[in-house]
């Protein structure tokens, strides 16, 4: 934290040991604390020992020369490659850990051609004493978060919002927009949290701050920027000579940890390629870890165990039933600290839960999707964007009135009958939006939300710009609807629910796939390359041929689902129906319930699942009760 001086007698040890302990699972190794009161400002690190496990890798830590103090959460993965550059430059290290290497190379490099050589996950709080500056800095690809509260001249920077939420003048206000991005996407995009003047740091940016005058506004800086432009003359063999030895360097760098180390596998194809690459690369079976469903359609588990069998891992599993999803709902809160809505977020937990009893650090395979074209709703996405124009369909929504169209469709089709008016309405608004989307960017932001215009179901909330709507139009439609992917679904919501439910935990997740180096490569693949006659992610699925058999390799695509529809019918409905009762929605004060007690009553009497939609409304709630 960093206090304007009306505020300096709150900078007390008391209230930074207070703040750190409210996130102690995300390091509960070792908590330290520093504080200048000179300056005004106080650091509390919780420590998760990875990389020398000695006091010597304690945080914050200070540089040789005295010029910066450091708060670090992340690996620097090569780091050992980056000290032996700075020992030949006359440098000195008294430990084995990654932060004393960060450190000197601020110190011999300077902070930002620093950050450019770092290959890694981060998020790094620097007090520059010779400049009197206060740097906050967030990896390239966000898989390590960062919030700050900037008010009143005063400072707030935490991994989570909870440490924030202990200080005397944070103000817990709700950022009525913030909840509408909610209920739009199921989480709430960078730069914006669920409170008022509280932001997320994004992907690949700093912020500088002068210790002077910490009312002024911060210098923000986007310090990576990777091109967007196809290598058209790339063809697959010569991708595969460049991707499979990249990856395996990756993965050989994660794999270096003083403390326990296993991974997560689905058998989908991105975990069983990050799998199958370590166990080439290990003298023993790697620990592999999956959860499972005994519902029909949503179960991987079968799949994981397979792959796990044929490469000779040490497998464990663990199917979850609704009373375990029962018993993690009320922890939800606690581990998010603000509305998230990925219902995935409940199996994410409990695998986590599963991995650390015999592992600290796990590597995942999320980012393939993104990288490689691998969702299905790419391909379906890019050919109604293409058709979205032409035909009967579009005619007729650009011909009638929305209301008429409702109308006609509620009389023609009988399964639309069983829903209220206002429901049929909304959906022939969300098809008219797709039919007359102007590109590519404007079409993926209408398919991927949830609620078609959620902020007229809210009392007071106006739409927030986000990082969406910026996104710039690439070579083809589905490239396109890749980078959107990549700024937004994958940082905040896919590494949002992983960092969280592994950190609840005390286990640190590593996203091999998510290196810089290997999605500015991802970046330069035509569409023609990842997608191959219908199937997907090809370079990826090259790679994984050659150590798993076909078989176990070209099935549908499940992802790692979880039948909350089916639960919330069922085993959830008395503590859904408590939280979406008109008492429940009108203490929150925030919704106007017409609808949702609509899409509610919808999903329990007819064949309609609207699970994705008032599972946002069920995360707020649930959060509000516990925050506000």
């Amino acid at each position: 934290m960093v206090l304007n001086s009306a505020s300096i007698n709150l900078l007390a040890p008391e209230l930074l040991q207070a703040m750190g302990n409210s996130i102690r699972l995300r390091g509960p190794d070792d908590q330290g604390i520093w504080l200048d009161e000179k300056i005004g400002v106080g650091l509390v690190h919780q420590r998760l020992a990875i990389q020398d496990l000695s006091p010597l890798g304690a945080q914050p830590m200070h540089s040789v020369s005295g010029r910066f103090t450091i708060a670090f959460n992340g690996e620097i993965y090569n780091f050992k490659q980056l000290k032996t550059r700075l020992i030949a430059a006359g440098f000195q290290f008294k430990g084995g850990s990654d932060t004393e290497v960060i450190l000197a190379a601020f110190e011999a490099w300077g902070i930002e051609p620093a950050l450019n050589d770092f290959v890694g996950m981060f998020s790094i709080a620097l007090v520059d004493h010779h400049q009197k500056e206060l740097w906050l800095i967030r990896d390239r690809m966000g898989e390590k978060p960062l919030y700050y509260y900037h008010a009143d001249g005063n400072l707030l920077f935490a991994s989570e919002l909870k440490p924030l939420m202990l200080c005397p003048f944070f103000k817990k206000e709700i950022e009525p927009g913030a909840v509408g991005l909610l209920m739009r996407h199921n989480y709430i995009p960078a730069p914006w949290s669920i409170f008022k003047k509280t932001f997320k740091l994004e992907p690949a940016h700093y912020l500088r701050f002068n210790l002077a005058d910490i009312s002024a506004a911060p210098v923000k800086v986007r310090y990576w920027a990777p091109s967007l432009e196809w290598n058209k003359s790339l063809d697959a063999q010569a991708l595969h000579q460049q991707l499979e030895p990249l990856l395996s360097e990756i993965i050989a760098d994660q794999m270096i940890s003083d403390a326990p180390l296993g991974a997560f596998l689905s058998g989908g194809i991105d975990s069983s390629t990050i799998v199958s690459l370590m166990q080439r690369q290990s003298s023993r079976p790697v620990k592999t870890f999956s959860v499972g469903f005994n519902v029909p359609g949503f179960n991987e588990a079968e799949h994981a165990k397979a792959v796990a069998r044929h490469l000779g891992t040490e497998h464990n599993e663990f199917y979850v039933e609704p009373k375990d999803a029962l018993n993690i709902i009320s922890l939800l809160p606690d581990i998010y600290d603000e509305p998230f809505a990925d219902s995935s977020q409940i199996p994410t937990y409990i695998v986590s839960q599963m991995t650390r009893r015999q592992v600290t650090v796990a590597l995942s395979g999320d980012g393939g999707d993104e990288l490689f074209a691998g969702y299905s709703r790419y391909a379906s996405y890019a050919r109604n964007f293409a058709s979205r124009k032409a035909g009967l369909a579009n005619r007729i929504m650009n011909g009638l009135p929305a209301p008429v169209i409702a109308r006609l469709t509620r009389l023609l089709k009988s399964n639309q009958r069983e829903l209220s008016p206002a429901l049929v309405l909304e959906k022939v608004q969300r098809y008219n939006l797709g039919f007359n989307a102007v590109d590519a960017r404007h079409y993926y932001q209408n398919q991927v939300g949830y609620w078609l215009n959620p902020e007229t179901e809210l009392k007071s909330a106006e739409r927030l710009h986000y990082a969406l709507d910026d996104m710039p139009l690439r070579e083809d439609s589905t490239s396109t609807f890749q980078w959107c992917d990549i700024n937004s679904y994958l940082p905040d919501d896919i590494l949002v629910k992983v960092d969280r439910a592994a950190m609840a935990n005390s286990l640190e997740t590593r996203v091999p796939l998510l290196d810089h180096r290997l999605v500015e490569l991802s970046l330069t693949v035509p569409t023609a390359i990842n997608v191959v006659n219908g199937v997907t992610k090809q370079p990826l699925r090259n790679i994984l041929y050659q150590y798993v058999p076909r078989e176990l390799v070209d099935r549908p695509k499940q992802g790692f689902a979880v039948p909350v529809g089916h639960w919330l019918k069922n085993e959830l409905r008395e503590w859904a129906e408590d939280l979406l009762s008109e008492k429940s929605l009108a203490d929150s004060n925030v919704f106007n319930s017409d609808l949702i007690r609509q899409k509610w009553q919808a999903h329990l009497t007819t064949s309609h699942d609207y699970s994705f939609h008032l599972w946002s409304v069920l995360m707020f709630q649930s959060w509000h009760r516990k925050y506000m």
